[in-house]
C-alpha cells in the first residue's frame, strides 16, 4: 500500500483542526444564548398597578328619547260655518271654557227666530184646543145631569161624549205640539251657541298652551274639523324605550335627571310614571313614560332628551379599574400584587357595577393593588417591578353602561 503525501495528510490535518474549531464556536454560541434566555427569564417585569377602593358605586343608565305633552286635544267646532273670529295664536295661554273662536252666526239666529215663532203658533193652538175642550167637557157635563132627569135622550148623551173625547184628544196634540216646538227651540239655541267655540277639559291644570293653528279667520269649515291643538306642559312628560336588560331595574317612583341639546348646561328633575307591560315585537324595546317639572315651561314637545336613571347602588363595594380586568382561558379576572410588591396573583373575580371605568369585583384574595397595564407579561406568581398608576375618580367617564 502506497503511504500518503505529507501534503495531503497537511491538509487533511487542517480540515479537522478547522471543523473542531467551528464546533467548538458553535456550541460557545448556544451555551451564551441559553445563558442570556435563563437569566431573561429570572428577570421582573414591569407593570403599572393603583389600589383596590372600597366604597360606594352607582350604576346609572342614560336613555334616548324625546318629549311628549302630558295631555293634549284638538278643538273643533259642533257646527259647520264660516270662522267669524280666532281670539287666539299659536303659544297663547288658554283658560278652561274660554272662547277660542266664533263663526257667522246668522244662519242659527235666524232659526232661533224660527223655532220661536214656531212656539207661539202652537201656544195659540194650545190654548184655543183648551177652550174648546172646556165648552165640550161643560156640554157633556150638562148632557149627563138632563139624561138624568130624563130630559135628553141616550143619543144626546152619546154626541156630547162623543165630542167631549174628540176635544181632549185635540188637547192633546197640541200640548205635544208645543212640547215639540219648545224642544226645536232649544235646539236652535244650542246650535246658535256652538258657533262660540271653546276649549274645555276635564282634570289637569287651568291653563294650558296653543299648539297649534289649523285655520284663519273668514274660512268655512264643517263640523268636527280641528281648529287648534290645545297642550298641557307641566308637568311634561319624556318618553324613552328601554331593552329587556333594563327593564327589570326599573319601577315606578325612580328619580330621573334629564337633560336637553337646548339648555346643555341646565338639569331637570323628574320621576319614572309609567312603564309599558309590552315590548314591542319590532324592536323589542318597552315604552317609559317620565314626568317631570316644567314650571317655567321650558321644555316643549318633541324636544330630544337624555334621561338618566339611577338603576342600582352598593354602599361598600370591591372597586377596580375597569382596565384591571384580563381574560385567561375563558375567565375574567385580575393580577394582585402580593404582600412583598414583588410578585402577582390571578384571582378569578365576578364583575358586578360598572360606572365609567369603575368596576365592582367580588372574589377572594381581592387587596391591596391590582395591576392595570402589563397583564399580557405576567402570570400567576410572576415577578414584577411594580410603578404606581394613575387611580380613577367617580365621573371619569359620564355614560355609565349595564354589567
Amino acid at each position: 500500500m502506497k503511504a500518503a503525501s505529507p501534503k495531503r495528510l497537511i491538509a487533511i490535518t487542517l480540515c479537522i483542526c478547522a471543523c473542531a474549531g467551528l464546533l467548538w464556536v458553535a456550541g460557545g454560541w448556544l451555551r451564551g444564548r441559553e445563558g442570556s434566555r435563563r437569566v431573561k427569564s429570572k428577570q421582573p417585569a414591569p407593570v403599572e398597578a393603583v389600589a383596590i377602593e372600597r366604597g360606594p358605586i352607582t350604576l346609572r343608565r342614560t336613555f334616548s328619547g324625546e318629549l311628549e305633552p302630558l295631555a293634549q286635544f284638538v278643538v273643533a267646532p259642533k257646527v259647520d260655518g264660516r270662522v267669524k273670529l280666532m281670539h287666539v295664536k299659536i303659544s297663547d295661554s288658554v283658560t278652561r271654557g274660554q272662547v277660542v273662536a266664533e263663526l257667522d252666526n246668522d244662519e242659527y239666529v235666524q232659526a232661533v227666530a224660527q223655532a220661536q215663532a214656531d212656539l207661539t203658533v202652537a201656544r195659540a193652538n194650545l190654548s184655543a184646543a183648551r177652550s174648546a175642550f172646556e165648552i165640550a167637557d161643560r156640554e157633556f157635563q150638562r148632557t149627563a145631569s138632563l139624561l138624568k132627569r130624563g130630559i135628553a135622550s141616550d143619543s144626546q148623551f152619546d154626541a156630547a161624549q162623543q165630542e167631549q173625547l174628540a176635544k181632549r184628544a185635540e188637547l192633546q196634540v197640541a200640548e205635544a205640539q208645543v212640547a215639540k216646538a219648545d224642544a226645536a227651540l232649544q235646539t236652535a239655541n244650542i246650535r246658535l251657541g256652538y258657533t262660540q267655540v271653546t276649549a274645555g277639559w276635564s282634570g289637569g291644570n287651568e291653563t294650558r298652551v296653543v299648539a297649534e293653528r289649523y285655520v284663519d279667520e273668514g274660512q268655512t269649515v264643517a263640523a268636527n274639523a280641528p281648529l287648534l291643538l290645545i297642550v298641557e306642559l307641566d308637568p311634561i312628560v319624556g318618553v324613552v324605550y328601554v331593552t329587556e336588560k333594563e327593564y327589570a331595574r326599573l319601577q315606578p317612583g325612580q328619580p330621573i335627571e334629564l337633560t336637553t341639546d337646548a339648555f346643555p348646561n341646565e338639569r331637570f328633575a323628574g320621576r319614572v310614571d309609567r312603564i309599558a307591560p309590552i315590548f314591542r315585537q319590532a324592536t323589542r324595546q318597552a315604552r317609559v313614560e317620565m314626568r317631570i317639572d316644567n314650571p317655567r315651561v321650558q321644555l316643549k314637545p318633541g324636544m330630544f332628551i337624555h334621561a338618566t336613571v339611577v338603576l342600582a347602588h352598593v354602599s361598600e363595594a370591591v372597586i377596580v379599574p375597569k382596565q384591571a380586568l384580563t381574560q385567561r382561558d375563558d375567565r375574567t379576572g385580575l393580577f394582585v400584587v402580593g404582600e412583598d410588591g414583588c410578585t402577582v396573583h390571578w384571582r378569578e373575580v365576578k364583575v358586578g357595577i360598572r360606572e365609567g371605568r369603575r368596576v365592582q369585583v367580588e372574589g377572594d384574595g381581592i387587596a391591596g393593588q391590582v395591576v392595570t397595564l402589563g397583564q399580557q407579561l405576567v402570570s400567576d406568581g410572576s415577578l414584577v417591578t411594580v410603578t404606581a398608576g394613575q387611580p380613577l375618580a367617580v365621573g371619569d367617564e359620564p355614560k355609565s353602561e349595564a354589567p
